[in-house]
């Protein structure tokens, strides 16, 4: 695992997030009980649809919320994300599990396709492979907190 859970809580109250909206997969739902116990809201969703919604209305609000699933939540919830970011023009900021990322004999698609859907929907993203790139996350969340517009992190799984 690329970030720990207390590792994740702190970048994530170092960027100033609020709230966490999510649907927690095996990777992502470990860091759950470190959030939990942090200043960040959870907000737990049943469809990852109810996601970008959720995530433009806080931040309509003042809020700084962030999205969290894997790839395969972006790829069902594209025509919400579409909505939001294109026909509301809110920037929402997204942390995806990277589905079968590390693992190159995968026949797994969903690495296949995460970076093209991401392209298609022009979210300007970075991928996470290993600690190295940790720096990314918080360089692209801000560069696209300055430039008013949404961003995605790829989280190799």
């Amino acid at each position: 695992m690329i970030f720990s859970g207390k590792e994740i809580v702190s970048e994530l109250v170092q960027l100033g997030i609020t709230h966490l909206i999510w649907i927690p997969d095996s990777v992502l739902g470990q860091w759950e009980d470190d959030l939990e116990s942090s200043p960040i809201e959870l907000v737990s969703i049943c469809r990852e649809g109810e996601a970008w919604p959720l995530a433009a209305g806080l931040s309509v609000g003042g809020a700084r919320p962030l999205v969290a699933m894997q790839t395969t939540g972006l790829f069902e919830s594209g025509d919400a994300l579409r909505n939001v970011v294109y026909d509301l023009k809110i920037p929402v900021f997204a942390l995806l599990g990277a589905r079968g990322w590390l693992d190159s004999a995968s026949m797994d698609t969903a690495r296949r396709f995460a970076e093209p859907i991401l392209n298609a929907w022009r979210i300007d993203y970075v991928t996470i492979a290993c600690e190295a790139d940790r720096p990314q996350f918080q360089r692209h969340y801000r560069h696209c907190r300055n430039q008013n517009q949404s961003g995605a992190v790829l989280l190799a799984e």
